[in-house]
């Protein structure tokens, strides 16, 4: 008999894709979960530096691409893809940095106008580095592949937590956008999702396994507004609350094919 344990959970005012690996997120009111175990339209392109081995079609850690984790100022810029159209558009205040297609000479606009953007930045991979250029484009638009994990996975944060954590960096706000998380949810007690795991949990009509925490990297150090490394976000959640590695939010795999999860859907542990 299966029974449904706590209601009070729901998705929260927003969720979020990231169709550029590393870049900046696109708020949702509705995320495909795709069989696989992905978001559709997730972490569906990437950036990778030109000695990074990997085919472009295949998986690799991030440390072999243009990502936050290396490059910081990157938050400043805004990211939006246009699935139907395979168009990528990057601007930075409001300004169009770049507005190509994902043909080959629109891929090269891309790859240069990053190039010339990031070789800018006091805190950048490339200069010294010249065998990382030249960056290229990679992914086809439609297939989510470029996760931290190769497993890809659904992510998700409590927005408790995320409250805990700001009173720990001073108080104030502190923004979600740090963690790149799919999914933030309301009414669960602060880091009571990090005790899911190896549970099932419900999040509208899907059905997900709650299947392990997430550890966090130096792109949590960034500013999303200025690309600043202005918190240690690591040493906090580690030092503060005790946590062996620095970890926040959970990594969710659908149990069965999948669905539509939508802003305020009910979300709700599941025992059978």
């Amino acid at each position: 008999m299966e029974t449904c344990q706590r209601t009070a959970y729901a998705a929260g005012r927003r969720a979020y894709r990231y169709p550029l690996k590393g870049f900046t997120p696109e708020a949702r009111d509705t995320l495909s979960i795709l069989p696989s175990g992905r978001v559709a339209g997730d972490r569906v392109l990437g950036v990778r530096f030109a000695d990074t081995p990997a085919p472009d079609h295949a998986w690799s850690p991030k440390t072999g691409m243009l990502a936050l984790v290396n490059t910081p100022g990157l938050a400043r810029l805004e990211a939006r893809f246009d699935d139907l159209a395979g168009r990528l558009c990057l601007s930075l205040d409001s300004q169009t940095l770049v507005d190509a297609s994902l043909g080959a000479d629109g891929r090269q606009r891309i790859a240069e106008a990053l190039s010339t953007f990031v070789l800018a930045l006091e805190h950048n991979p490339l200069v010294g580095h010249p065998e990382r250029m030249p960056l290229r484009v990679i992914g086809d638009g439609a297939t989510p592949r470029y996760h931290d994990n190769e497993a890809g996975q659904v992510t998700l944060h409590g927005r408790a937590s995320l409250h805990a954590l700001a009173w720990a960096v001073g108080g104030g706000d502190l923004s979600e956008l740090r963690f790149r998380s799919n999914i933030a949810i309301e009414g669960a007690d602060a880091w009571e999702e990090l005790g899911w795991l190896g549970r099932r949990v419900r999040i509208g009509l899907v059905e997900f396994q709650v299947a392990r925490s997430k550890v966090r990297c130096l792109a949590t150090h960034a500013n999303p507004a200025t690309g600043e490394r202005d918190l240690s976000m690591m040493t906090t959640l580690m030092a503060t609350f005790a946590q062996e590695r620095p970890t926040f939010g959970v990594a969710l795999v659908p149990t069965g094919a999948g669905g539509v999860v939508r802003v305020g859907d009910a979300v709700k542990l599941v025992e059978r």
